[in-house]
């Protein structure tokens, strides 16, 4: 379990588009087998240490002719952002993903002071 100080507890939110391959015929439109991108967030500000961090699809735009496998994580959390992760295999077509993400952790405040 993670404990913050709520005076100091920092909430940043995005959404991002992962992909759009079927405007290209990318590998996730076009592709079999197993497919994969990672894709790197940057926060606006850091935090002080690695915050949690959640993602979630908010819109998948997929071929009706083939079965729905997807699968969205995150990795690589640092205080100044992280990577999230999509695969898909089999014979999935997957024309976009947009991805939301919300990270929450402490962050610096004014009265911070730093002692060397």
């Amino acid at each position: 379990m993670h404990r913050f100080d709520g005076r100091t507890l920092g909430v940043a939110q995005g959404s991002v588009v992962l992909f759009s391959d079927y405007k290209d015929n990318g590998q996730m439109w076009t592709g079999s087998g197993e497919r994969e991108i990672q894709r790197e967030i940057r926060f606006s500000e850091p935090f002080r240490t690695a915050p949690v961090v959640q993602v979630s699809m908010s819109m998948w735009d997929i071929d009706q002719t083939t079965s729905p496998r997807a699968d969205i994580s995150y990795n690589r959390v640092t205080p100044e952002g992280f990577w999230i992760g999509f695969r898909t295999w089999g014979d999935t077509r997957i024309a976009r993903i947009r991805a939301d993400w919300t990270a929450m952790g402490p962050v610096r405040d004014d009265d911070d002071w730093d002692l060397c």
